[in-house]
């Protein structure tokens, strides 16, 4: 089942209020012979709050601890009938900041507004290390198991990973800093996070890259002109003369971040804008519509823009959110230092190195095989079946090593023969925009006998988004945290691959002590 009149609406909305902002208990040895106990479980959502951006989270002790923060409630993709719609269709997403948002708010003692949990956003966070193409830009990796949660149903993987690129084949870097310095960036070191992460960042670049910077309160300006990466020292004396002033007029500093881009373009290079805000407009921005089409119009142009989100209270995740995904770019959220060093060193060549524009997945499953479906998450990347092959349609941009992975609920025939599905991958090459088109089709044999048969990293990545559902209170969500925790920690010394992994089982544990005591902001 579609939801094309919803995102009619739900866009609609989100461009309303850019105009408006002016003025297991299981072992880990065998598999359970049922499945968790769900008797406790609440799975009742609320969708009251759509399309009411002011702080939809619960409060607490009856008031709010971050008030004016936005988001949006997308709905939780249903489950579809393979005989009434047999394509699932969506756009490819790398964007983490749900997760690094949501960690940040179980750091403070809180559970999140169920509206700020975007699922694939948790799964794409952690690293999952597909095999890469040999000679393709992209492969695609498949993986079926039983489900743990839910007895009669099976949970598939599909895995895209991204070519690496060497470094003879890296592009020189453009890129445009536009600076929120308004006086909400003086609220919990925000501007001080902003300038020890453009530090780090201004570190990994080389001679032939290039910075220049823009800054916006309450008027915007040019605060350095496009200056070599190898003039590192005054760079790095620009971003640390950053102070907060005045209000917030967004409109005007990225008006002067285009211009500046515009007129340093160079081809054959990463044309960038990167925007450090919190998302929050009160000055400028009048003409919502307007300014997204400058965006996508420069986009067009190469001119891509990466949202960075910093802060919690008066925070707009709707805004920088749709920045991104029209100027092609990624949107993360920075909490803390670690963060910045994780996005600006480990995957700045992914961020940076675009492989594929507008790339999108269509899964057709077989009828004879496959009863029911649903994607878990993408809720916002839903495409039409038909426009998959419609090139012109906006879709998802890849870098360089990225992977993207999407989790299907399915529930199976009986004594199932036949291929499940065939898993499909369209994208334009960035530089040629020549469109290709790879697919894998899911054979039968390839459905583990239990959960336990699947590999450790589809296990950890199917409590990942177990934990996701539950935060999010989706009417498919089965089993408790402590459960999902008390699993992490039976299972851990197979799951863990990663300083990233311990966290997020520690991060866990903490979210279960607060759900104990009924917190949610």
């Amino acid at each position: 089942m579609k939801k094309t009149i919803r995102k009619i609406v739900l866009l609609m909305a989100a461009i309303t209020l850019v105009a408006n902002m002016s003025g297991c208990g299981g072992s880990s040895s065998e598999a359970p012979d049922g499945v968790w106990d769900s008797s406790n479980r609440s799975t009742q959502n609320d969708y009251s709050n759509i399309g009411n951006f002011g702080n939809t989270g619960n409060s607490v002790n009856g008031e709010s601890k971050f008030s004016g923060t936005y988001y949006e409630d997308y709905g939780v993709n249903p489950d579809t009938s393979v005989t009434e719609d047999s394509q699932s269709t969506f756009a490819l997403d790398v964007d983490t900041a749900s997760y690094t948002k949501v960690r940040n708010y179980i750091e403070r003692g809180v559970l999140p507004p169920k509206e700020s949990v975007r699922v694939e956003e948790f799964i794409n966070y952690f690293k999952r290390h597909y095999t890469p193409p040999t000679n393709d830009t992209f492969s695609i990796y498949t993986e079926v198991a039983p489900s743990l949660s839910k007895k009669g149903y099976h949970v598939m993987e599909v895995g895209v990973q991204g070519k690496e690129v060497s470094l003879g084949e890296k592009k020189d870097s453009v890129l445009t800093f536009v600076i929120d310095v308004s006086g909400s960036m003086n609220m919990d070191n925000r501007l001080g996070l902003v300038k020890q992460s453009l530090d780090i960042l201004v570190d990994q670049l080389g001679e032939n890259d290039s910075i220049g910077i823009v800054v916006y309160g309450t008027d915007g300006r040019t605060l350095l002109e496009h200056t070599s990466a190898a003039n590192k020292r005054l760079i790095k004396e620009k971003i640390d003369e950053l102070e907060p002033e005045g209000s917030t007029n967004a409109s005007e500093g990225l008006r002067l971040g285009y211009k500046m881009a515009d007129k340093n373009f160079r081809d054959n290079a990463n044309n960038r804008i990167i925007l450090c805000t919190d998302g929050v407009a009160n000055q400028g921005l009048t003409d919502a519509e307007d300014i997204l089409k400058t965006i996508e119009d420069y986009s067009a142009k190469g001119v891509t823009l990466s949202s960075i989100g910093f802060g919690m209270d008066n925070y707009n995740d709707i805004f920088l959110e749709k920045l991104a995904d029209k100027g092609d770019g990624n949107y993360s959220y920075i909490d803390t230092l670690d963060e910045a060093k994780k996005i600006f060193t480990n995957e700045l060549t992914s961020v940076l190195q675009v492989i594929a524009k507008d790339a999108k997945a269509q899964v057709e499953f077989d009828k004879n095989s496959v009863e029911t479906y649903r994607l878990i998450g993408y809720e916002n990347r839903s495409i039409k079946d038909k426009d998959f092959e419609k090139d012109s349609i906006d879709a998802g941009e890849i870098g360089a090593g990225h992977a993207v992975t999407a989790l299907y609920e399915l529930k199976l025939k009986e004594d199932v023969r036949d291929d499940l599905a065939v898993v499909k991958l369209r994208y334009k090459d960035p530089q040629t925009y020549k469109v290709d088109e790879v697919s894998k089709t899911v054979k039968a044999s390839e459905v583990k006998k239990d959960f336990y048969s699947s590999t450790p990293r589809f296990r950890f990545i199917n409590m990942v988004s177990q934990f996701a559902e539950n935060l999010r209170s989706s009417e498919y969500s089965s089993v408790s945290i402590k459960q999902i925790y008390d699993f992490l920690k039976n299972d851990e010394s197979k799951l863990v691959a990663s300083d990233e992994d311990k966290e997020f089982i520690e991060l866990v544990r903490k979210a279960s002590n607060i759900g104990s005591n009924k917190q949610r902001e």
